[in-house]
């Protein structure tokens, strides 16, 4: 009667059960499919499934976008410093040296040259993963030099964006960075260099009000969250309730806001067919 005390050699017992190693499998947001690590990575980390796009890095991006070993970094080991001693539930000195230890980066942003289907480039990527990839005085540095750079290469300049906004830790210095990188822009176009922004999930904030909308083509990927301030925060000022969809790239693309929506495995090949219209 007592089957349950069985003990035969092909009966695992609890405590011989082998635990998964940590990362192999994850679950997709979307559908809450679970993923192999590798299936993921193959899958330029989208869901098969459902077509979820996973937030990835620079490292990420770089290697999907980029022909291989062409990309070259500019200003690697530029670093913010906390000018004005900010202290909230801790230093923002700790903040920055805890970000550059967990993510092995310097900061929010990374950029260089590199090519794209042989077009010759400069591009720009942020790290959500950095501090939720907030444009502080040294992202808004490096995206100006990028902005440069491309203007006086003449090569066509790509930013992919994902960001919270304005790094607040630094007061009007981020702020500043709104109107620093929105003005080089405004040269990059009296130049006749073309500049297009990916808007990856999510771009908000100040990046949003700043160079992520001011490309010459807008692209989004699938149901990335763009916009300024959060829907929370617009449905409590406008006291109404907002449409379905609101701010995701789709309802954009709906009100003219970007120019198209393209999933991650076609981002390279589209991204390449633009410059080569762009060039001709």
């Amino acid at each position: 009667m007592a089957w349950f005390r069985r003990s035969q050699e092909n009966i695992q017992t609890a405590g011989q059960k082998k635990d998964l190693p940590d990362g192999m499998w994850t679950k997709c947001t979307g559908c809450g499919e679970i993923i192999h690590r590798k299936q993921l990575e193959q899958n330029l980390f989208t869901c098969s499934k459902c077509n979820f796009h996973f937030r990835i890095g620079s490292k990420e991006y770089f290697d999907l976008l980029l022909d291989k070993k062409t990309f070259k970094e500019i200003g690697k080991k530029l670093r913010s410093v906390d000018v004005l001693k900010f202290v909230d539930s801790k230093k923002y000195s700790d903040r920055l040296e805890e970000a550059m230890k967990k993510t092995s980066l310097y900061e929010a942003v990374r950029v260089g040259t590199g090519e794209v289907s042989g077009t010759p480039v400069v591009v720009a990527c942020m790290d959500f993963s950095f501090i939720g990839g907030s444009m502080g005085s040294v992202v808004g540095e490096k995206i100006a030099r990028a902005i440069d750079a491309a203007r006086e290469k003449k090569q066509p300049l790509i930013i992919v964006s994902s960001s919270g906004g304005a790094r607040m830790m630094e007061g009007a210095l981020s702020l500043m960075q709104l109107a620093k990188t929105s003005a080089k822009l405004a040269q990059l176009s009296d130049a006749g260099v073309p500049y297009i922004s990916i808007m990856t999930d999510p771009t908000t904030g100040g990046v949003t009000a700043s160079f992520a909308m001011l490309g010459d083509v807008h692209i989004a990927e699938p149901a990335a969250l763009i916009g300024f301030a959060g829907p929370r925060v617009i449905r409590q000022t406008i006291g109404k309730d907002l449409p379905k969809g609101f701010q995701r790239a789709e309802f954009l693309l709906e009100k003219g806001f970007v120019d198209m929506v393209v999933h991650r495995k076609e981002m390279k090949e589209t991204v390449a067919k633009i410059l080569k219209l762009l060039e001709n």
